[in-house]
């Protein structure tokens, strides 16, 4: 199992199927005491063990889990040679998103809660992953709710100003900003009516960048806020398949990955990965390409 601590923690807990208060005891059980709120945070990536008695719980852990030895602490080993989380979400407050945010007011904003999500990228028969899918289904967090704010981070050699959003259901486009220097886009996605605090709307829409070309082999997705579930997936022409496909995490936009699992293409020439209660950081996949 590999990937940043917090995702394998995460991954082996839903997988011995072990609530947090039973693994509570469990560690109580060896004389170690250790709060639901930080299994918590340590499992979402909210706070990271680092106390003596919070290292000696990740290692007893390992075992009550049934992983490897050094399968968490071998990670928390390495953990201060990467910068870590952000607690709310990645840092939207500097650089040329953050402009184009402080030019459209309550873009920041927490009023949807979201569901689930689907990003789906498909390349082309050129290698040019020019066209991008986006569905969403989220709960109003306060009455008049009447829309959402989507960006859209373009490649090196991007010419932002010919990036095209494209309304397909239940959303119409509102002001669009871009940035072309730093070559990101804004825009409001008007709902056409005003939620009330608990209603639910989907929407989706699309992306057309004709700019992208075949040196262009990644594509994700920023957490800005508590989501549900978060579905990305990439789709190959038949007549450009990639020679490897791998996930990746990235703690804030601006930060260097790091790479999880090797993504093999199924029979439909496409990859993705899943993901739940992610709070903040990136998560991407990428691609190359043979010679």
């Amino acid at each position: 199992m590999t990937g940043p601590f917090h995702l394998v923690l995460r991954t082996a807990i839903r997988e011995r199927g072990l609530p947090l208060d039973r693994l509570r005891s469990r560690l109580a059980e060896r004389g170690i005491r250790i709060g639901l709120a930080s299994l918590s945070d340590w499992q979402h990536g909210r706070a990271w063990p680092r106390r003596p008695n919070s290292l000696r719980a990740i290692a007893v852990l390992e075992e009550i889990l049934g992983l490897p030895r050094h399968a968490l602490t071998g990670l928390l080993a390495t953990h201060q040679l990467t910068p870590f989380r952000p607690q709310q979400g990645v840092d939207e407050y500097h650089g040329p998103m953050g402009e184009l945010l402080d030019a459209l007011p309550g873009a920041r904003d927490w009023n949807l809660e979201v569901i689930t999500s689907e990003h789906a990228v498909n390349v082309d028969a050129h290698r040019s992953p020019s066209h991008i899918v986006v569905r969403s289904l989220a709960r109003a967090r306060r009455d008049d709710v009447d829309r959402a704010v989507m960006r859209y981070f373009g490649a090196p050699g991007c010419e932002i100003d010919r990036v095209r959003v494209a309304p397909v259901r239940n959303c119409a486009v509102g002001r669009l900003l871009r940035h072309p220097e730093g070559r990101v886009l804004a825009a409001e996605l008007l709902f056409g009516q005003r939620l009330q605090a608990g209603e639910t709307w989907v929407w989706e829409y699309e992306v057309h960048d004709p700019t992208t070309s075949e040196t262009e082999s990644d594509f994700a997705h920023a957490f800005r806020r508590p989501e549900g579930t978060c579905l990305m997936e990439v789709r190959f022409h038949p007549d450009a398949l990639p020679s490897g496909v791998h996930d990746y995490f990235r703690a804030d936009l601006y930060v260097d990955q790091h790479r999880l699992n090797e993504l093999p293409l199924n029979a439909h020439h496409s990859v993705h990965v899943t993901m739940s209660g992610m709070n903040s950081g990136v998560i991407g996949i990428s691609w190359e390409w043979p010679e």
